[in-house]
């Protein structure tokens, strides 16, 4: 009898969904006398195996409910029909189907090297060996049985069971008949024989909508038109170039009715269309990685390879992109390899060791955010992050990724007290791996993808974030200037009356600002938690505080580095950022919020249009002080300079509420007009200033040959360009 070949032992351990190696029993097996067909579907009464000549009714397995065998006397394609509780089905037999990885792909996983990490792992609609089906495969070294489980196969392990693909630490399966939308998640048994709670699939690109936590088999479609914009974004990208940056978070930015969050579509037109109208060069997303809990914001993702299905699925999230690239607008993602949470679902513990994370929670556990820290040093782990950050770039033609919270990964002491941190190989607080995998993924992507950028949210003064890595810098094009950010707005939140003794803070940003290449970022971390809006920062009654407002814009878009500001931030909105709910997109019906919406929109038009204002931000030639040191009177005056033959332009800010006739020194004769005023009408000042231009006399000050009287308007931010109006 058929059922005689096979080993007792194997089959109790199928039964029990404890076999480590399925397809070694299951599925056709050449045996003396012909080719052994095994099967196991349990609820199954009787089994036939039906071949293109004929149909034989398989032998139950004695003891063992659900388990059939068949000798086969000369081995041949097969389908399999079951009968049980009354109903009759046909369907292919997933364990008589060969491997799909392939030898170069299995040798590259056990290197860690495999750079297109999402090209074999995850689930991916395909036609293997003349049948339809979905191929699973996930990473899970130390388990002793992984399966595939869903609606499928009524989440029952025992019904799917993975292949191992030896040492790689790799288990797969072809399961044909699965197409997409189909939802799934692994099963998976420990190494010590324990059942783990279900798991997400690490390289899973969807995702049910949350609560709901499984994956779902997703097709990554679309074609892109953006070919004009992908041949152009390396000089739009560059140094030199005018990066001006909208931070937005996609679910609060507006709301359709019903207070349903825009979808990707929606997005596509109302959101591109707005950024581009308002002089954005860039979007910048809060993260669109797949994460658990809205109250994140999406800093603690989970599946990293899946857009949020909150906006709809990642066809539509390429369509996005195409869109923005279409519209001449570059898009940014912020990219999240500091930590992940510990959710059930998620990497933490994710084959019953600690795989993703280190198992010591001294190097393994953020403390501050409870949550887990990558195994950076792991050559799998450090390819799963290299790969992905890859992924977006490539699948979605994404420009470039703001990397989140660089200071935590640097430092093995971050936010630690003595004796709860592990020190380096040498004893100290570096962390030479995070800083390795912060390398790999900057000289692959930059590599890989030409014409991208990379920016660090970095808060400390480690060197050479933005320097290249044969010169031993991180990578990055860009750097966060934290620093900036925090003496500008320190500044900005005082009385008048007092910034004279604080002048420095506004300052001080110019003795490092060539030390790295910077973006100036009002982000959303200004206007959460407390801190109030960017408008309850300044001081004064409430014309007072949108002319301070108006000044500091003015400011921040003169002063060199490139600019970004979070949403609301450019019309003034009133209240802090709640992620619950739309902007107060009403208040732009009230006019001195409409006048700073025209203020930022002309500065982007200015910043875009002059060269003297980009060209140089982030090199020394480009800026020269023309006073920065009348603390008195709380002016500030300074050069900006493109390249030879460029226009200069002169910046003179005032910070008092005191109006001033005040020289300024100008290096060249003859007119120079203004070209911004942030007193002006239009932006909700009374037109105070110098509307027929200025006149640069022969006098010398301020170390320049000539110089003009202005006027300075109070809380006002003008700019002088050689040229009469």
């Amino acid at each position: 009898m058929a059922s005689e070949l096979l080993d007792e032992g194997a089959a109790r351990a199928l039964a029990e969904g404890r076999h480590g190696d399925p397809f070694a029993v299951l599925g056709p097996h050449r045996v003396k006398g012909g080719t052994l067909i095994t099967v196991f579907l349990p609820g199954a009464d009787r089994i036939w195996v039906r071949t293109a000549s004929r149909e034989a009714e398989a032998t139950p397995y004695p003891g063992v409910p659900g388990l059939f065998t068949y000798l086969q006397p000369r081995r041949a394609a097969y389908r399999l029909r079951a009968e049980g509780s009354g109903l009759t089905w046909e369907f292919e037999d997933p364990f008589r189907f060969g491997p799909v990885l392939g030898e170069m792909d299995e040798y590259l996983l056990g290197e860690g090297t495999h750079r297109r990490l999402w090209q074999v792992l995850g689930a991916h609609c395909i036609t293997h060996e003349g049948a339809a089906g979905v191929h699973f495969a996930v990473w899970a070294p130390n388990a002793e049985r992984v399966s595939v489980v869903g609606n499928f196969n009524i989440w029952d392990g025992r019904r799917h069971p993975m292949r191992r693909r030896g040492p790689t630490g790799v288990w797969e399966i072809f399961v044909p008949g699965l197409a997409e939308g189909e939802v799934y998640k692994y099963e998976i048994r420990g190494p010590q024989g324990e059942l783990l709670p279900l798991k997400a699939d690490p390289v899973g690109f969807g995702s049910e909508h949350p609560p709901a936590n499984a994956s779902v088999v997703r097709r990554i479609g679309g074609s892109f038109a953006d070919d004009d914009w992908m041949q152009t974004r390396a000089a739009r990208n560059g140094v030199g170039a005018p990066i001006s940056v909208y931070e937005v978070h996609l679910g609060s930015w507006k709301r359709a009715p019903g207070d349903r969050m825009l979808s990707y579509i929606e997005l596509a037109e109302q959101l591109v269309g707005y950024a581009v109208e308002m002089g954005f060069t860039h979007l910048e997303l809060l993260p669109v990685s797949e994460f658990p809990f809205d109250g994140s914001w999406g800093y603690q993702p989970i599946g990293l390879f899946a857009p949020t299905i909150r906006h709809g699925t990642p066809s539509e999230f390429r369509a996005f992109v195409d869109a923005a690239h279409r519209a001449g607008l570059g898009v940014i993602l912020d990219w999240v390899p500091g930590h992940f949470p510990t959710d059930q679902h998620g990497l933490g513990h994710f084959d019953g060791t600690a795989l993703y994370e280190h198992a010591d929670p001294k190097e393994g556990f953020h403390q501050d955010w409870n949550t887990l820290i990558y195994n950076y040093g792991r050559r799998e782990v450090k390819n799963y992050l290299v790969s992905n950050a890859l992924y977006w770039l490539e699948e979605y033609h994404v420009d470039g990724l703001r990397v989140d919270a660089v200071a935590s990964m640097l430092y093995r002491d971050y936010s630690r007290r003595s004796g709860e941190w592990v020190p380096n190989r040498d004893g100290g607080r570096e962390n030479y791996e995070a800083i390795a995998m912060l390398q790999a993924m900057n000289v692959t992507t930059y590599g890989e993808c030409p014409g991208i950028l990379t920016a660090a949210e970095e808060s400390t003064s480690f060197p050479g974030v933005s320097r290249a890595v044969d010169t031993g810098g991180l990578g990055f094009g860009f750097k966060w200037n934290m620093g900036w950010m925090n003496d500008t707005l320190a500044y900005m939140s005082r009385d008048p009356i007092h910034r004279r003794w604080h002048h420095n803070q506004m300052t001080f940003g110019l003795m490092y600002a060539w030390s790295e290449n910077f973006i100036l970022p009002i982000s959303h971390d200004e206007v959460v938690h407390g801190k109030g809006s960017m408008l309850g920062k300044m001081p004064g009654d409430r014309d007072r505080k949108f002319a301070n407002l108006r000044a500091f814009y003015g400011f921040m878009w003169a002063h060199p580095g490139k600019k970004l500001l979070f949403m609301g931030q450019e019309f003034a909105q009133d209240r802090e950022w709640n992620y619950r709910q739309s902007l107060d997109w009403h208040q732009v019906d009230n006019p001195a919020h409409a006048g700073v919406q025209r203020l930022v929109r002309d500065l982007n038009r200015l910043y875009r249009e002059i060269p003297a204002l980009h060209v140089n931000d982030c090199r020394p030639e480009g800026f020269e002080w023309l006073e920065a040191n009348d603390a008195e009177a709380s002016v500030y005056a300074f050069l900006r300079k493109g390249v030879a033959g460029d226009p200069m332009v002169a910046a003179v800010v005032n910070m008092t509420p005191v109006e001033r006739r005040w020289r300024v020194g100008l290096p060249a004769a003859g007119a120079w007009r203004e070209v911004l005023n942030t007193d002006a009408e239009l932006y909700g000042g009374a037109n105070r200033g110098n509307l027929g231009g200025i006149e640069a006399e022969p006098v010398p000050h301020q170390g320049q040959g000539h110089s003009a009287i202005v006027t300075l308007p109070p809380l006002s931010a003008l700019y002088f360009m050689q040229g009469r109006p």
